[in-house]
């Protein structure tokens, strides 16, 4: 079977809620993230055989096709099919295993996969009216099977089931934080950040508004283990803070995908090949164990130890997440989201999935190392993981 590769793959900064990227509409975010992945590779619109995105909280200005909106707003061509999905949080993960799927059986050449969220601009629950007028995601007849938990209550009795404590929760974010702060130290994320034009209304300034860009992870603020000790739980007697979950954050990303043939044809060095991906689901009360599994199936199913990971990358929904997984496996901790993750870095819904992968192939790269594990828990209990070659 010809290779399925990863030519390229980046994202924008990640900012915080409220902040550089808060007044960037989400169709916007979304077309510089795609307009600079084509433009870094040299590669035209009309190339592209179809985009598949991702986005969760598809409402307002996110709704009715954001990808297809945003490659269409960045002047890119109308004959370019585009579609938005939604898997929860592994939506834009999953849009690379489809992405994979259209150039396997032959119907695609060259795909771009990507998401995007815009948390600030459309919070989480904006599809679902307090008020109930639309009608809720779930009826008696699924309450009468399963318990409707949060996600917060998922996060907690993960917790309690793996016997995590307080404290362990609140050193797996300080360390996150500080492995961020290090990377963004050291430049770590240059070469996957593509920088987004943010125009500010400025009445001093010819036209009224000034163009700036943006390049930086946002996100990361200093933390101490003092000061996340002090932190409310979000549940009365449960263990989960603001501090140790994902932060509420604004982002795109976009992954590059060809099979090995046409990437030789276009003389692209891949950064990766796609060894096997999966979208599992899990138990729908604890939510969040999925990325357990999800792992587990592909180190069967491609005969790999989890050490043979020079780098995973598991979405840090909530620590006990992480926790969890590495009681489960066991892995040399050095290796599991190296330079921090989403409580430090931020959790932009739709895009964080993409985003992943390209934190993991580029780190495969810089690290010079061989294979990588990319994996997340998504809302409903579901779970998807892909599983990465350098090369």
């Amino acid at each position: 079977m010809n290779d399925i590769v990863i030519v390229d793959a980046v994202r924008s900064p990640f900012g915080k809620r409220g902040g550089a990227l808060a007044t960037v509409h989400s169709v916007d975010l979304l077309g510089q993230v795609i307009t600079g992945l084509l433009h870094r590779n040299g590669l035209r619109g009309d190339e592209v055989d179809q985009v598949v995105g991702g986005c969760v909280s598809q409402a307002g200005m996110q709704t009715s096709n954001v990808t297809r909106w945003a490659w269409l707003t960045a002047g890119l061509p109308q004959q370019v099919g585009a579609f938005t999905l939604d898997a929860q949080c592994g939506s834009s993960q999953h849009s690379v295993m489809l992405g994979q799927a259209l150039i396997a059986s032959g119907q695609a050449r060259i795909v771009v996969c990507c998401g995007v969220e815009s948390m600030t601009g459309v919070p989480m629950g904006s599809p679902v009216p307090a008020d109930g007028s639309l009608g809720r995601p779930v009826t008696d007849a699924y309450t009468d099977r399963y318990e409707y938990t949060t996600q917060f209550d998922s996060a907690d009795r993960i917790a309690a089931k793996w016997g995590l404590s307080r404290g362990e929760c609140d050193a797996f974010a300080a360390r996150s934080q500080a492995r961020a702060a290090q990377a963004l130290r050291n430049d770590v994320f240059d070469s996957q950040i593509v920088g987004i034009e943010i125009r500010d209304a400025n009445p001093a300034v010819a036209g009224g508004a000034a163009t700036r860009t943006e390049v930086r992870d946002e996100c990361p603020r200093p933390t101490t283990l003092d000061g996340l000790a002090g932190l409310k739980p979000v549940n009365p007697g449960g263990i989960h803070t603001a501090g140790s979950s994902s932060q509420v954050s604004d982002g795109a990303s976009a992954v590059l995908l060809m099979d090995r043939r046409t990437a030789a044809d276009f003389g692209f060095q891949p950064l990766a090949t796609i060894v096997d991906a999966c979208l599992i689901g899990s138990d729908p009360v604890l939510k969040l164990t999925g990325p357990i599994d999800a792992t587990a199936q592909l180190l069967r199913r491609d005969h790999l130890r989890v050490n043979d990971f020079s780098v995973v990358e598991i979405n840090e929904a909530f620590a006990s997440v992480v926790l969890a997984w590495l009681r489960e496996f066991s892995p040399d901790e050095n290796r599991v989201n190296p330079h921090g993750g989403a409580i430090a870095l931020g959790h932009p819904l739709g895009a964080t999935g993409c985003g992943l992968i390209a934190k993991a192939v580029h780190e495969l790269v810089r690290s010079d190392g061989i294979y990588g594990l990319v994996t997340m828990c998504c809302g409903g209990g579901l779970a998807t993981a892909t599983v990465l070659r350098r090369g």
